[in-house]
This record gives C-alpha cells, sequence and structure tokens, in this order.
C-alpha cells in the first residue's frame, strides 16, 4: 500500500509539473463524458425528421450505401453481379411482405425493410405470380358468369397469361424508372430533394403488389359490390405504402409538386388494380348465336334464345 501511495503522489506531482511549463494545457476528467460535435447539414433539423433525413441519405446511410457499393465490385455481364440483387433468405422476404400488407402508420417501409438489403427476388415472384393468379381467375370468373347457358362452351383464354405480363412487369419497372429520374432531376433542382435508388423503387413496388394476389383470387366471386369493395380496400393498403414511402422525399419540394407527385403515384396505382378488374374479370356478356336445329323433312328450325 505504501508503494502505491507513493507512485500516485510521482504522478500527481509529474502533472503539476507539466502544468507549470505550459499553463494553457486542456485538460479532460475521465469522469465525466467527451462531446462530440454532431455534423451540420447546412439546415436546421425539425422535431420529427430525424427519421425521414437517416431514411434519405443525409446521415451515416450514405456512408453505408458507398460501402456496399464498393463490395458491389463484379462487372455487369457477370453472374456474380446480378446474384447480390437475389441475396435474401425466407424471413426477410416474409418480413418485407407483411410490411406492404400491414402498413405502419409514420413508419417509412424503406428504412424499415428494404435499406439495408434491397432484393429483386422478392419483386420478381410477386409479379409473377400475380399475373397467373390475375389470368387463371379471370378465365375461372367468365367461366362461372356463362355457367349454365346450353349456348356457352369454355374455351381456356391463355392470351390473358401475355397480357397480364405485360401489365404487371411494364408497371413494376417503367413506373419505377420514371419516378427514379423525376426524382434524380428534382433533386438537381432543389437542395433538399434526396432520390431513392432504383432498385429501392422497384424493391417498394414489387412488394406493394402482393395484396392483389388474394384480391384478384376473391375476384372470382360473382358479385360487383364485393369485387369493388375488395379492390379499394387493397388500394389503400398498398397505395397507403407507396405514399409514406415517398411523400418524405417530396415533401422539401414545392407544394404543388410534390402534391402532384404523390398523386400521380396513386392515380397510376389505382388505374392499374380498376383496370385489371375490369378487363380479366367484368367482361361483357356475349351475344352468342341462335342454335339450329335440324328437322327430319329437311327444314331447319332456327330456335330464339334468350
Amino acid at each position: 500500500i505504501a508503494c502505491l501511495v507513493m507512485y500516485l503522489f510521482t504522478e500527481f506531482d509529474d502533472a503539476a509539473n507539466l502544468l507549470a511549463a505550459n499553463p494553457d494545457a486542456t485538460t479532460i476528467s475521465i469522469d465525466e463524458p467527451v462531446e462530440i460535435p454532431k455534423n451540420q447539414h447546412g439546415r436546421l433539423q425539425e422535431p420529427g425528421r430525424e427519421e425521414d433525413d437517416e431514411l434519405l441519405g443525409t446521415d451515416d446511410s450514405d456512408k453505408t450505401e458507398l460501402l456496399a457499393g464498393q463490395k458491389k465490385s463484379a462487372p455487369f455481364w457477370t453472374f456474380e453481379y446480378y446474384q447480390t440483387f437475389f441475396d435474401v433468405d425466407t424471413y426477410q422476404v416474409l418480413d418485407r411482405i407483411k410490411g406492404s400488407v400491414f402498413p405502419v402508420p409514420g413508419k417509412n417501409f424503406v428504412r424499415l425493410y428494404i435499406r439495408s438489403n434491397p432484393d429483386l427476388y422478392g419483386p420478381f415472384w410477386i409479379c409473377a405470380t400475380l399475373v397467373f393468379t390475375i389470368a387463371v381467375s379471370g378465365n375461372l370468373s367468365n367461366f362461372f358468369i356463362h355457367l349454365g347457358k346450353p349456348t356457352y362452351h369454355y374455351v381456356p383464354e391463355f392470351r390473358k397469361v401475355s397480357i397480364a405480363a405485360t401489365t404487371i412487369y411494364a408497371y413494376a419497372w417503367l413506373v419505377p424508372l420514371a419516378l427514379w429520374g423525376f426524382l434524380m432531376w428534382r433533386n438537381s433542382k432543389v437542395m433538399n430533394i434526396v432520390s431513392y435508388s432504383f432498385l429501392e423503387i422497384v424493391c417498394v413496388y414489387g412488394y406493394s403488389l402482393f395484396v392483389y394476389i388474394p384480391t384478384a383470387i376473391l375476384w372470382i366471386i360473382p358479385q360487383k359490390v364485393v369485387r369493388w369493395v375488395l379492390v379499394m380496400f387493397s388500394l389503400c393498403l398498398s397505395g397507403s405504402v407507396l405514399v409514406m414511402t415517398f411523400w418524405p422525399a417530396v415533401r422539401d419540394d414545392n407544394r404543388r409538386i410534390a402534391l402532384a407527385t404523390v398523386g400521380t403515384i396513386v392515380v397510376l396505382h389505382a388505374l392499374l388494380a380498376v383496370g385489371c378488374l375490369a378487363y380479366f374479370f367484368d367482361a361483357p356478356e356475349l351475344d352468342f348465336p341462335a342454335p339450329i336445329i335440324p328437322v327430319h323433312n329437311g327444314t331447319t328450325v332456327i330456335t330464339k334464345s334468350q
């Protein structure tokens, strides 16, 4: 103990000698936390916006994306380059599907589920499943509508598969491409506008279409009121995911432009749902030709169909 006391006194004497030699020196107490100056972004942070700023890339998320981009060093013509877009497990896909079906008010879909690892696996298979679901359900709906009519002969319409595939995949790729280009253009005009990456936008749109898969199955019910209730319910769920995702990216823009952008997103999403319902399920009544019944005396009788 005496040696320890002598050692402490020696340390204090050395510190006193250093302070006497340099009175302007700064001392730091180990009992007080060292404050690290926060990054200044050029504009004051408002309450409730820190989450969106982190989402839009004004915090350390930019550094994370840059580091992630450095890891993807494989050329784009190699299989390894595209393999990274499908590097997800079942739990991540199911979690993102759950987030698209049950959106949380005030929470951003990209920040919660996508930004850490955007993928194309979920959007690709969701679109493929939706294509076949709409085509098959549309054929079954047409069959049930005309079921019981003696002049009706069911013929499967395979062209609906190609039409549904063209419509769904064009929407899931061209609309995100246009939105990504628009956000990049507005980013060059307004300093506070920060764009999502194209992969993130495609991922959001792909997962937002999942709710239409069970809806398309229920559209087989031959009741227009039920169908329109289902389409409005699905549109509210999927549309809210898109609005809560892209509103933080455009709200600092001109008010009219921001509202017009979000309105266009919702209108295009509604056109897809209503168009699929009207074309594949609300088939018009067919005017079947009257059957011709031959008579043994050489004459024919044309019966009038009701």
